[in-house]
């Protein structure tokens, strides 16, 4: 029986493509590859994954197309994004539709496959909160990554519930750094843009907060970071 985790990788371009076909399976993964933006998204309906990779700028349809369509058959599925395009407003889009982490091309690719070998760990994360309890009017299920915000349901991203869950058990202020090395698994955060994080937190904001422009669950702490309270 083959035990190997499978990856779609949906790229356009044959030698990344080759390359990172070639590239995972030497690191252990069971790869399907295909360079149309409907087969990958036919693909990526129809199979069970260990984790999607989404090429941008796809032929027939591009990967925020696939991106959105993927979510809308599960909350849970891995999906990291390539982009040439390293804009605040790409990076926003992608995140929107739920992907859990985007890479910039041109890509390092060890990076790449850390990256990849992080999120499917944390796919199958199951911790001893089931139920994240932020106040009376806000609660998350960490598993089924939905929750219930002021008689509104709302549905979060693996990403979004990985960093509620870490700043829970916090007791002072997360730095952005310290985020992106324990919940984006980064090792060296001297030359990464923190923008990521921050479009993480205004997301979540949005999702636990009655008023996101002024927080009283998720609070910023000027040059500290970031902190979580339980109402």
């Amino acid at each position: 029986m083959n035990t190997k985790p499978r990856l779609l990788i949906v790229e356009d371009e044959p030698i990344i493509l080759m390359g990172l076909t070639d590239l995972f399976v030497f690191h252990g993964y069971e790869v399907e590859s295909e360079s149309d933006g409907k087969k990958g998204l036919s693909n990526g309906l129809d199979g069970q994954y260990a984790c999607i990779i989404l090429d941008v700028m796809l032929p027939s349809i591009n990967g925020f197309e696939i991106c959105n369509a993927l979510r809308q058959r599960s909350r849970t599925q891995p999906i990291i994004m390539l982009t040439a395009k390293n804009t605040e407003e790409d990076i926003i889009n992608g995140l929107t539709l739920g992907a859990d982490d985007y890479v910039a091309k041109p890509f390092s690719t060890s990076e790449l496959v850390l990256r990849v070998n992080a999120l499917v760990r944390r796919s199958g994360w199951t911790g001893t909160d089931k139920t994240l309890e932020l106040s009376a009017n806000v609660s998350i299920c960490t598993q089924t990554l939905k929750g219930c915000s002021y008689n509104h349901e709302t549905k979060y991203t693996r990403r979004e519930v990985e960093i509620l869950v870490y700043l829970l058990h916090k007791s002072k202020p997360v730095s952005r750094e310290e985020l992106l090395k324990q919940v984006w698994d980064y090792k060296n955060t001297c030359d990464l843009d923190t923008r990521t994080v921050d479009i993480h937190i205004a997301k979540i904001r949005k999702k636990i907060e009655i008023d996101p422009k002024s927080p009283r669950h998720l609070v910023t702490h000027r040059g500290e970071g970031y902190q979580l309270f339980v109402i």
